[in-house]
């Protein structure tokens, strides 16, 4: 019997032949952790009693979420992170460095046929690059930490085939969150996602991470893609690490399988507080926005900035405008091509690169009422530190363009 890209990797990593559903201790390739989780597997790490890592080649941590730390005691956990990244020779990535899920697969950490896992949920990102990658809580972290091994139940895979080419002004935002409206928020629960056809074809390899980073956001394990010219040319541009890409079998068994014409899709939008309360733009066109983020692990990277910026160029913004470059790599690439300055010319607030308001802990808290448009992957009630406030989730286009306005509107009319 075939199998998926799931089940290939995790038979690799486990040294067993497995199929959905078998459990399985796997070894890991590479393993992450952020500012909010890291403290926590330390702390569990120290009370496993464990004194070094299994290979500090094979670790990063990076402080992203709340960078610079904005409180006392925030500083307190980023220094127990220094301490113990000094401590066990880990990979570190201080603040201003960006966010983890654009740091790992930039900086070359993880490369197609990889297990991966981070203590974050979007760690799903990489499956863009044909790795399968997971989040898990602090104190699997730390069990793989000191072993170099976790435990999985292979997950079953469910097969989204995307068929034609997304039309202009419509982007890889736009694609994943119509799949998520669709199948809604718990459509793939513990499943990998596959995503093939002459769409995922068409798109970048950064329009790429953008899909696969939600796919947590249908409840799946992964999001997995093929590695295509494309990708094995990114990789190359990023790792020295050698790499053995896998593809699925014609006669795979997916779980459920769902076909998509995107040629005819409009650019959409996630209504509060859930993210599959997806809407076509004309649906939601109009809705007054204070505020705008462009960024996070979903939308910041060079291919991001380059879109709104395209916008933004020479137009003042309504409302408020905060953009979160995903890198230093990208901040400073966008000041070579002159984005920052349009960004800033535009009347809009650049902050350090990293996760900026996604999480809520600083750098943009929208006060009681107002409405915000983002390009992040969530908007649960009090996503953004503030559960009174309502947020919209669009591509960097619909963002840019909303903001111009002051109310949700159609980028399209923009490219014209």
């Amino acid at each position: 019997m075939g199998k998926t890209i799931a089940e290939k990797i995790l038979s690799t990593k486990s040294g067993r032949d497995v199929k959905a559903n078998d459990i399985v201790v796997a070894e890991l390739d590479f393993i992450m952790g952020q500012d909010g989780t890291s403290p926590l597997a330390i702390q569990a790490f120290q009370e496993m009693q464990a004194r070094r890592v299994f290979d500090p080649a094979r670790i990063a941590m990076v402080i992203d979420h709340s960078a610079p730390s904005p409180l006392e005691g925030v500083s307190e956990l980023h220094r127990q992170m220094r301490s113990f990244a000094g401590e066990q020779g880990i990979c570190f990535y201080d603040i201003g460095d960006g966010v983890c899920h654009q740091l790992l697969p930039e900086q070359g950490h993880v490369v197609p046929g990889d297990l991966v896992i981070g203590a974050d949920s979007h760690t799903c990102t990489y499956g863009a690059i044909n790795v399968f990658s997971t989040g898990v809580g602090s104190t699997d972290l730390a069990a793989g930490l000191i072993s170099g091994k976790l435990w999985f139940k292979v997950p079953e895979t469910f097969k989204f085939v995307l068929n034609g080419q997304l039309p202009a002004g419509v982007y890889s935002k736009d694609l994943i969150l119509h799949l998520i409206g669709d199948v809604t928020a718990d459509g793939a629960t513990y499943m990998a996602a596959e995503y093939v056809g002459e769409a995922i074809a068409g798109l970048s390899v950064e329009a790429r991470f953008t899909i696969s980073n939600m796919a947590i956001e249908m409840g799946a394990k992964a999001g997995l893609m093929d590695a295509d010219q494309k990708t094995l040319d990114w990789v190359k541009e990023h790792s020295t690490k050698s790499f053995t890409p896998v593809k699925a079998d014609a006669d795979a068994v997916y779980a459920r399988v769902k076909e998509y014409d995107v040629s005819r899709l409009e650019p959409q939008v996630a209504r509060p507080h859930t993210v599959d309360n997806v809407a076509p733009i004309g649906e939601v066109a109009g809705t007054p926005i204070q505020q705008g983020v462009i960024g996070t692990c979903t939308n910041g990277r060079m291919e991001d900035l380059r879109i709104a910026a395209s916008i933004l160029k020479g137009r003042k913004v309504k409302s408020r405008l905060i953009v979160a470059p995903s890198s230093r790599q990208v901040m400073l690439q966008a000041i070579r091509e002159g984005l920052i300055e349009i960004f800033l010319e535009s009347g809009a607030a650049v902050v350090t690169p990293g996760c900026g308001p996604c999480v809520g802990t600083h750098n943009g808290v929208p006060s009681d009422g107002e409405n915000v448009i983002s390009t992040a992957n969530r908007n649960f009630k009090g996503r953004m530190g503030n559960n009174r406030a309502f947020i919209y989730l669009g591509s960097p286009a619909t963002v840019a363009a909303s903001v111009i306005k002051g109310e949700i509107s159609d980028p399209r009319e923009y490219l014209r």
